[in-house]
């Protein structure tokens, strides 16, 4: 039992709580003030006394000045002073650096007590040191006082020890913290006076550098406008060339026979129709090829198995390049499926034997490949700067390799620029490789391109594995006869372009359907709302009036829940798709078509 009969162990429990509040205290806070006072209490608290105070040395080295303390009467605190002479035990615990202790100050022979002791009822002390920090005098004495007398126990007195040296720390960290602080104060008012002219000086530089970026900035945005510019220039220029060659071809045909029907010379018309025919394909083709360079052309993607389409183009392939150069294939066994549209594939596969045939006008060998491939790297192949680098992932990898001429870096750099060609006037439109870049990445894919001069050119084109269903290459064929349809089939077309919406509507009647025709997809919905029987929904993509051709079917598929939709588009699938997916009962078709495929193709969806 201790002397005020608490048990020890509640001792020390009081004891280690009071240590850890003071602690996270003195992390805390950086007021010494607020720290002395609060050790005051929890040391007095810890003890069962309710008098203790901090009595600090000042820098005479002989005076003590209450700093702190708890439970005290006026003019103490910040007031009352002590000498720190031998005959004080202040003194005496600052002189030895050891625990002072007087269970009753009334029968303390040894020391002398200030008057402020007695005045306000002390009669038993116990003095430890605040040692000061690394050489430095000491800060000072923590004194716990009591208004009765009482003996401190050598728990106490250790845990006083303890506690005083847990209160030095605090005291020092918030010392060096003010004279850090103190410094940076001189330190800042320091430059305040070192600095008033190079600072000028210096912000003059910085406002002349903030004037120069500003220019360099509009240099660099009208060197950018210009080159955006001139890539329009080359690509509309381009665009103009090819498209007045084709309607030149398609308005001359046409007036010679109505020139020949006004003669009666009706036998020569078979020759000028197959012209204009011939001239509408390739504006076709023009056309897919812009929409495939800028990804945006409209897919009908399949599970397709690419050693089998190039089988099948052998014989295309060798009728091209001509008796001169030899193709060979590798094709790999068991190649895995892709996803792709076949017939682009095809498209981008012959356009590549053709660029390769070019580059060997004395003769060569060309190589197609196949293989599976886990990629990690880019296979060591020149990465052009549009497609970067092959992320890794399962693909099938298709290579056509030639002998040529090979092509240098600054060709290399422009390869899949629209209209870029090296091949003399007349003789290419330039979009070949940008088609099939546009392709490929519209797959999902990825091209990848080596050469050099004299040394021949690979072209490399990666396309995702497919892991769905397998299923072969479908081929589209010419439709020779087109059956008709059952009786009272009702279609409504839905065309902004009058000549577009009267051929299409001579089309269906012609087979056998019954049609209504709207200009818009306002009016077009009416007749949807309406108790007349319709079949399909056949709407051009691109409608005026504000309903586009995907809300018209969203629109009339409330109505109609199980309404066949196909959508005519001139323009790219995602207008067409939105989220790039059909519902089932729809499809499309790309303007312009013949006859025989759109036939076809309403003919195929009515049976579905």
């Amino acid at each position: 039992m201790s002397d005020i009969g608490v048990p020890i162990h509640d001792d020390l429990l009081k004891q280690q709580t009071v240590f850890a509040r003071f602690g996270e205290l003195a992390l805390k806070s950086d007021d010494l003030d607020q720290i002395l006072t609060e050790a005051c209490r929890l040391a007095g608290e810890a003890l069962g006394t309710d008098l203790a105070k901090v009595v600090q040395l000042q820098d005479d080295g002989k005076t003590m000045v209450v700093r702190a303390g708890v439970g005290w009467g006026p003019n103490v605190v910040g007031v009352a002073t002590i000498t720190a002479a031998e005959d004080t035990s202040e003194g005496h615990c600052l002189r030895t650096g050891e625990p002072m202790i007087s269970p009753d100050i009334a029968k303390e022979t040894r020391f002398k007590y200030p008057q402020f002791l007695i005045e306000n009822g002390v009669r038993a002390v116990a003095n430890v040191i605040i040692i000061g920090g690394h050489d430095r005098p000491a800060f000072g004495v923590l004194q716990i006082d009591s208004r009765v007398p009482r003996e401190f126990t050598e728990s106490d007195t250790l845990f006083l020890r303890s506690y005083a040296n847990l209160l030095a720390a605090a005291v020092d960290r918030i010392r060096v913290t003010n004279e850090g602080r103190d410094k940076e104060e001189q330190l800042r008012l320091m430059l305040q006076e070192t600095v008033a002219t190079p600072t000028r000086e210096l912000t003059e530089a910085n406002d002349r550098l903030k004037a120069e970026a500003e220019e360099r900035g509009r240099v660099e945005e009208a060197l950018r406008q210009s080159l955006k510019m001139e890539a329009v220039g080359q690509l509309t220029g381009g665009l103009a060339h090819d498209f007045n060659n084709l309607l030149s071809g398609i308005s001359g045909s046409l007036q010679l026979m109505n020139m020949r029907v006004s003669q009666g010379r009706t036998a020569e018309i078979g020759r000028y129709m197959d012209a204009a025919m011939t001239s509408v394909e390739r504006a076709a083709a023009l056309t897919h090829r812009l929409l495939a360079f800028s990804r945006r052309q409209t897919l009908d993607p399949k599970p397709t198995d690419a050693n089998s389409l190039i089988e099948g183009l052998r014989d295309m392939f060798s009728r091209t390049v001509g008796p001169g150069i030899k193709i060979e294939t590798s094709l790999a066994p068991e190649l895995w499926s892709t996803l792709c549209d076949p017939n682009q594939l095809e498209n981008a596969l012959l356009n590549l034997v053709i660029n390769a045939r070019d580059a060997m006008p004395d003769g060569g060998h060309i190589t197609i490949e196949t293989s599976n491939c886990v990629l990690a790297d880019s296979r060591g192949l020149q990465i052009d700067s549009l497609s970067g680098r092959v992320p890794n992932g399962e693909y099938i990898a298709l290579f056509v390799i030639d002998t040529g001429s090979g092509m240098p870096p600054a060709v290399i750099e422009r390869a899949f620029d629209p209209f870029f060609t090296t091949k003399p006037i007349g003789q290419g439109t330039g979009l070949g490789l940008s088609m099939i870049y546009g392709f490929v990445q519209q797959s999902g894919g990825h091209v990848l391109l080596r050469s050099a001069e004299g040394h021949g050119a690979t072209v490399a084109i990666y396309l995702p594995r497919y892991l769905g269903a397998e299923m072969g290459v479908e081929t589209i064929e010419g439709v020779a006869h087109i059956p008709q349809a059952e009786a009272g089939v009702a279609v409504l077309l839905v065309e902004g372009e009058p000549a577009v919406r009267m051929v299409m509507a001579d089309v269906l009647r012609d087979n056998g359907y019954t049609v209504m025709e709207a200009d818009t997809g306002y009016h077009a919905l009416r007749q949807i709302q309406s108790s007349a029987r319709i079949d399909l929904l056949l709407s051009d993509v691109g409608l005026p009036g504000g309903m586009n051709g995907r809300q018209l079917a969203d629109a009339a598929r409330e109505h109609r829940p199980h309404l066949k939709v196909l959508f005519v588009t001139g323009y790219d699938e995602q207008a067409a798709l939105g989220s790039g997916l059909m519902a089932q009962g729809m499809a499309i078709l790309t303007k312009p078509f013949n006859i025989s495929s759109f036939s076809a193709k309403v003919q195929d969806l009515m049976h579905k």
